[in-house]
């Protein structure tokens, strides 16, 4: 498989364990995530996750390296979000996960993407509102 195609190194995720067995939220947020979009040109987002563990909690320095390793891949929007959502899943399990990516400007158009998988589009059970009536501002 060509390495500017899409691949990720999930390996690059790293956790500890989760030190309360009680419920609790994590709200992680990077700036500035840099891939290659169409036509090989560079492209950025913000990105929220809301972390609610399981098990595992996500070691950040790690999340950090993993989010680097896009700089020189080619993705689309809809695909960076899902390919992030299905490595943070499969390495973490939380028990709730919801990402926001929000891109800059590209040709006068920005976009918002968000994934929950509390939705039952998702496996969840839509147990959860909380995101009803949000302020959908950027």
């Amino acid at each position: 498989m060509n390495p500017k195609k899409g691949w990720t190194d999930v390996g690059l995720l790293k956790s500890i364990s989760n030190p309360a067995h009680k419920a609790y939220e994590i709200k992680i947020k990077n700036p500035e995530i840099t891939f290659l979009g169409a036509c090989d040109q560079p492209d950025f987002a913000n990105i929220y996750i809301t972390f609610y563990p399981d098990k595992k909690v996500i070691e950040l320095k790690s999340l950090k390296h993993y989010f680097f390793q896009f700089r020189e891949k080619h993705f689309s929007y809809e695909r960076l979000i899902n390919v992030i959502y299905d490595d943070l899943i499969q390495v973490y399990n939380p028990s709730r996960m919801r990402i926001v990516m929000v891109f800059n400007p590209r040709g006068g158009i920005s976009s918002r993407l968000t994934i929950d998988s509390d939705w039952a589009a998702r496996g969840g059970k839509e147990e959860f509102s909380d995101w009803i009536g949000q302020n959908d501002e950027w």
